[in-house]
């Protein structure tokens, strides 16, 4: 199920999706993703911003060419954020987010990135399970990262996936 990702603008998985840069353009259909997945989604100015400043983002498309998903991530000194993945809900369960966690650690790799960092919702269990079998590990705590129902705040768990060795 791995990704095998060169720098052409568009990359081909086995399942016959496709992994493509996100524009501008694209941001109605990833805004009504993002909306039907996420309890409290990212604005399209959230959007904007990681596009301006030049984040990884990127889109997962079937055959078709209809979205399934879409994940943006900031490249650091040595290490990779990953900021949003989402797979749109009648999607989920196929295996998309593991290609995109595919291409997120290739990318990462090919940036010569030892670490690849997240949060994720205290509550979000299935996201939580996702990114363990992946080989993500829970590193701590950020209290109250969260917006969430009746102006309360939710913990996110940091979670830390190791590249392994990286060849300089």
């Amino acid at each position: 199920m791995s990704a095998t990702l060169s720098h052409q603008p568009s990359d081909r998985f086995g399942s016959g999706s496709t992994l493509q840069p996100m524009q501008i353009g694209d941001l109605d259909a990833v805004l009504d993703l993002e909306q039907r997945a996420y309890p409290f989604p990212w604005t399209r100015g959230n959007f904007i911003d990681s596009l301006a400043a030049g984040y990884l983002a990127r889109l997962l498309r079937d055959a078709q060419g209809q979205l399934l998903g879409y994940f943006l991530a900031m490249p650091g000194v040595a290490e990779m954020h990953l900021l949003n993945i989402a797979v749109a809900p009648e999607h989920q369960g196929q295996g998309h987010a593991r290609r995109m966690l595919d291409a997120l650690s290739a990318l990462a790799r090919e940036q010569e990135c030892e670490q690849i960092w997240l949060e994720v919702r205290r509550s979000n269990a299935r996201a939580r399970e996702v990114y363990a079998r992946y080989g993500y590990v829970e590193t701590g705590i950020r209290r109250a990262y969260y917006p969430a129902v009746a102006g309360q705040r939710e913990d996110a768990v940091l979670m830390s996936l190791e590249l392994g060795e990286v060849v300089r």
